[in-house]
């Protein structure tokens, strides 16, 4: 199904509207908007633009497809026949234009691997390659199977990472909210009161109102320097120079730096061995690989790796002059070379590290939940005392 926007005039009152369509194709619209009593004047099928596409695509929907498309190739049929099939089957509307896309480029005589490059902004260099391999080794179906069990093992690992992250997060935003509310609304109540009463105030007390009066006072000028803080800092690590910093610094933050460490060192090994036992030789794999890590000092690394690999050295003695590749990885890589199976000794070792990341993310889970619990009722706790000091002091005078 594509988009269609249309501009039409209705039969009856000569009113002239607007509007877009879901149609398979434009006469199939044109149809459509005959019978809904529409003269049509103009109608062009929506452009999806490659950011549109990018954010549309999601990793499931592109598992699915490449599944669906290895059963279909599987069965007997051929590329074309397949990919004329999902185009109106497939879920994602932004991937049914992509697939009519990738179609046609393959009706005019590019590979299936070369239509595949067109679309950068869905298929990645490693998809391409690995079916660029499948290609020439007349193994597409087995390399597409491979490839979605590729992306729904990535997809599955990401969700336990976004999910571990997803709960701090949400309550450290409403431990800020509930905070921010009593300072600024409950507070100045406690203050006007005591002030009206003239009673004499604690130290801790008065320092909690003077927090409250200058945060009501310049809320404004809070939220736009914390905005500021935000931006710079997000512009910061988009440059080269703060992409090394901050990489190299996720890699060194308490409990949440070995996580960050496993995930590389996951995606790097599953990366590998999905390439390797496609036939992709080593270095063209080192280069890809270096692109899909996503911490720039592994990337440096793999890219040296590829270099030293050049000059005649293997891929274990390589990776050993890198700190970030821990021992244990190096000696099962080791282990490959030595009996000729590199690339299944590489999902071992991914499958090592995924086991290491899923325990991490469960003692954290464990870990983090009492802290936060801990740290709410500090917080709070700590201003309700602070707002009834001066009454515990005004009974004790009493008696």
């Amino acid at each position: 199904m594509a988009v269609y926007q249309y501009h039409a005039r209705e039969a009856g009152t000569g009113r002239q509207v607007h509007g877009s369509i879901d149609a398979s194709s434009e006469q199939t619209a044109m149809a459509a908007l005959r019978g809904r009593h529409l003269y049509v004047l103009s109608l062009r099928e929506k452009e999806v633009t490659a950011r549109t596409v990018r954010r549309s695509v999601r990793l499931m929907d592109l598992a699915a497809f490449t599944r669906q498309l290895a059963s279909m190739l599987d069965a007997g049929l051929t590329i074309p026949q397949a990919l004329q099939t999902l185009s109106t089957e497939t879920a994602s509307r932004a991937l049914q234009k992509v697939t009519r896309g990738v179609l046609k480029e393959i009706d005019s005589g590019e590979s299936f691997s070369g239509a595949l490059q067109k679309h950068p902004e869905v298929f990645s260099r490693l998809y391409v390659n690995m079916v660029d391999a499948g290609e020439r080794g007349g193994i597409l179906p087995d390399i597409l199977a491979r490839l979605a069990t590729y992306s729904e093992n990535t997809q599955r690992l990401r969700s336990k990472v976004r999910s571990a992250m997803m709960y701090p997060a949400i309550v450290s935003l409403v431990a800020i909210a509930v905070v921010s509310f009593l300072l600024v609304q409950v507070v100045p109540t406690f203050s006007n009161i005591y002030q009206e009463q003239k009673i004499p105030l604690p130290a801790f007390t008065q320092f909690v109102i003077s927090l409250a009066d200058s945060l009501k006072a310049n809320i404004l000028y809070y939220t736009g320097a914390l905005a500021g803080l935000l931006i710079g800092f997000f512009s910061f690590i988009r440059t080269s120079g703060g992409r090394a910093w901050w990489d190299a610094f996720k890699l060194k933050i308490p409990i949440f730096g070995p996580l960050f460490h496993k995930l590389a060192l996951s995606r790097f090994a599953r990366t590998t061995s999905s390439l390797l036992h496609s036939g992709v030789p080593i270095l063209e794999v080192l280069n890809v690989v270096s692109a899909t890590v996503n911490n720039l000092q592994m990337e440096n690394a793999l890219k040296q790796t590829a270099l030293r690999i050049e000059r005649g050295d293997t891929l274990s003695g390589a990776l050993s002059a890198y700190p970030i590749f821990p021992p244990i990885i190096l000696r099962m890589i080791a282990a490959g070379e030595q009996g000729g199976a590199i690339d299944t000794m590489l999902e071992k070792v991914s499958d090592y590290m995924d086991e290491e990341l899923e325990q991490a993310l469960a003692a954290l889970t464990s870990l983090i939940e009492p802290v936060l619990i801990i740290f709410l009722g500090v917080m709070i706790g700590g201003m309700v005392l602070a707002m009834f000091l001066p009454v515990f002091d005004m009974v004790n005078h009493v008696r």
